[in-house]
C-alpha cells in the first residue's frame, strides 16, 4: 500500500513499535490523517499521563513530508452518507467517527490502515489491515 490513511488504533500500534505498523508506514509514500482521528488522539492524550510528550511526538509525525492532514468537507459528507446508508441497509452499523474515516479514505482513494475488522463491510474501501 503506497497511499494510506490511518486510524487511531493504527497510530497507537505504530507508537508501540508494532512490526506490522512500522512495516506499512516505512513503505507508504503518502500518509493521510483526518481531523476526526486527530481529535481522537488529542482527546486520548489529554486523558493520559503523558500528554505533553504525546503531543510532541504527534507533531513530529505530522511534520513528516509524507504526512498530510485531511480536512472534512462537503464531498466527505456525501461519502459519509453513502457509507452510512449502505451499512444501515445490511444491518452492520459502525461508530460515527469510523464512518468519517471511511468516507475520507473513499473520497481520496486511500487504503485504510486500521486494526478494526468492521471496516470490511464497506464496499469499495481498500484496507491495509492484518
Amino acid at each position: 500500500m503506497k497511499r494510506i490513511i490511518i486510524d487511531t488504533n493504527f497510530y497507537t500500534a505504530f507508537k508501540r513499535n508494532d512490526p506490522d505498523a512500522l512495516f506499512l508506514l516505512q513503505r507508504a509514500e503518502y500518509i493521510g490523517i483526518n481531523t476526526v482521528i486527530l481529535g481522537e488522539l488529542l482527546a486520548g492524550f489529554r486523558c493520559g499521563a503523558k500528554e505533553k510528550q504525546n503531543r510532541i511526538e504527534l507533531e513530529q509525525f505530522l511534520n513528516s513530508a509524507r504526512v498530510d492532514t485531511i480536512v472534512l468537507n462537503d464531498e466527505t459528507a456525501e461519502f459519509y452518507a453513502q457509507v452510512f446508508s449502505e451499512l444501515r441497509q445490511i444491518g452492520r452499523p459502525i461508530p460515527t467517527n469510523d464512518l468519517w474515516l471511511a468516507a475520507s479514505a473513499l473520497q481520496h482513494g486511500l487504503a485504510l490502515a486500521t486494526l478494526d475488522a468492521h471496516f470490511r463491510a464497506i464496499n469499495g474501501l481498500l484496507l491495509a489491515i492484518r
